[in-house]
């Protein structure tokens, strides 16, 4: 077992000291500092610890990289400084002291869909294969026969038959998986609000009886309500002198989080005032009551107007005339979005795209752009080879980029080396271009990185190959171009790493 007394007194040293620190924690490879003034911490001599692999700042935390054996350099450290570690949900805490308002207001969008996300992913992939199963017409299967006589489309071309039409089993497998793609989106506001109450510290039951009082199937399913208003058969609450629509928020997801805050807020608030002895009775009773009746009269109508007029802003920037320019844009720009915080938001972005239009072509571009900071370590690795400190946290990195995973790259490469972090950038510009002038659109949120294309909806996989493709060769490739031609290559950094491949040996 290594010995990390001396690089624990170092790390103390160069940090600034136990006075310095708020907070301390560790995950699997990084420590995790809280520090009361940032400054004082001696970068550079930080990295020079070794067994150090080097450092970055995110969401207000200090973070040091030391890799699989951080849990015994974290006892050393702690008995050193005599500073006693906190959770990581407490150090997220500490760390909000060194944020601004929008990195916390980021934070607390992360905070809610973290918890969602695998979900999430399951239900993308579900999308995505359900698809194959009834949304592809295969000409090998034959024409489709509707009441005996073959079915054409209106301009007269030949309807060909999808694998549930033909297969008995595989058409058991698409109605069986529905089971799980529902209760993942449709009812999607009950783990919103059930985490919006989890991340509030208030009843997490209480959360999740509001988000089913927004899906109960009592209401008209949202997904009906176009047609019903046309109609004009919209249910209603009659109480007399007023009515409230009876509606759902299926897929919906800033209603259910206005009506999650409400109903966390308005418990806190409760707490104060009604006495300890009856609080188990009237808490949950004036919190939960009020809200719901708000969430459906004032909250869910207002937050399904603003998420419409989002999504639909996103989708006429993806669809539109510009639309070559917006997935540039995006594609270039969603890494450093990444390093503020604000890639959070696109997690409700893509939902509500989902919800609305049955696909996101904004989630594809976030897939490619891990693909490409991930191609840019490649780049490094391969022209740093032999440089053994550096591929303890170069390897694990593209590893991690490639599925999904694009923090350790970014903080721990790219970003300090500067060019790979451009060049993965310059990358993820094209391959968005491409993806988007392509149309290529996923099923819903999925897993990131090259396994993406599982949650592609099949008729884009070949222009999203295409677009993996770009993000791979051109990070991989204009790497390489800067650093030969020492192009955007900090020379204090790059100098002082052991090897560095410049044309010649």
């Amino acid at each position: 077992m290594a010995d990390f007394k001396q690089d624990a007194k170092d790390l103390l040293k160069h940090i600034g000291g136990s006075d310095n620190i708020s907070a301390v924690s560790h995950c699997a490879t990084r420590m995790r500092f809280v520090l009361n003034d940032p400054d004082k911490a001696d970068v550079k001599k930080i990295e020079d610890i070794p067994s150090v692999k080097g450092t970055f700042t995110q969401a207000g935390q200090f973070q040091v990289i030391v890799g699989n054996e951080v849990p015994t350099f974290y006892n050393e450290f702690t008995k050193i400084s005599g500073k006693e570690g906190v959770s990581k949900d407490e150090a997220k805490s500490a760390a909000k002291q060194n944020q601004n308002w929008i990195q916390r207001a980021m934070s607390v969008l992360a905070e809610i869909f973290s918890p969602l996300i695998p979900a999430i992913v399951v239900g993308g992939l579900i999308l995505g294969f359900r698809n194959i199963l009834e949304g592809i017409q295969f000409e090998s299967l034959g024409q489709l026969m509707v009441d005996g006589a073959p079915a054409f489309t209106n301009a007269g071309e030949p309807i060909y038959n999808a694998i549930v039409n033909v297969s008995q089993f595989w058409s058991g497998v698409n109605s069986f998986l529905w089971l799980i793609g529902e209760a993942i989106f449709h009812f999607l506001p009950v783990g919103i609000t059930w985490s919006v109450t989890k991340k509030m510290g208030t009843t997490q039951i209480l959360g999740i009886v509001l988000g089913i009082t927004l899906v109960s199937p009592q209401l008209l399913n949202a997904y009906g309500v176009a047609d019903a208003a046309a109609a004009g058969e919209i249910p209603f609450w009659d109480f007399g002198f007023f009515q409230i629509d009876m509606i759902g928020y299926q897929a919906q997801v800033l209603p259910a989080m206005l009506a999650g805050f409400t109903l966390a807020y308005l418990e806190i608030w409760l707490r104060k005032w009604i006495p300890q002895a009856i609080s188990m009775i009237f808490v949950p009773l004036f919190a939960l009551l009020p809200t719901v009746i708000i969430a459906h009269t004032i909250l869910g109508p207002i937050g399904w107007t603003v998420g419409q007029w989002i999504s639909n802003v996103v989708y006429a920037g993806i669809t539109g005339s510009f639309s070559w320019l917006f997935g540039l844009v995006f594609g270039a720009l969603y890494s450093p979005l990444v390093i503020t915080g604000l890639h959070h938001m696109s997690n409700a972005i893509d939902l509500q795209l989902t919800s609305d239009f049955g696909g996101t072509q904004l989630w594809p571009m976030i897939a490619l752009s891990n693909i490409a900071q991930g191609s840019a370590v490649l780049a490094i690795i391969f022209m740093h080879r032999g440089n053994k400190k550096e591929e303890q946290v170069s390897i694990p990195a593209m590893i991690s980029c490639y599925l999904g995973v694009t923090e350790p790259a970014m903080f721990g490469i790219n970003i300090k080396y500067i060019y790979p972090f451009v060049a993965a950038m310059i990358g993820s510009g094209i391959a968005g271009f491409v993806s988007v002038l392509s149309g290529v659109t996923a099923a819903s949120i999925g897993v990131g990185g090259l396994p993406g294309f599982l949650s592609i909806q099949f008729e884009h996989w070949p222009m999203f190959f295409v677009s993996m493709a770009i993000a791979i060769v051109v990070p991989f490739v204009l790497t390489m171009f800067f650093e030969k031609r020492q192009i955007l290559v900090p020379k204090g950094v790059v100098e002082d790493a052991p090897v560095i491949e410049t044309g010649q040996k």
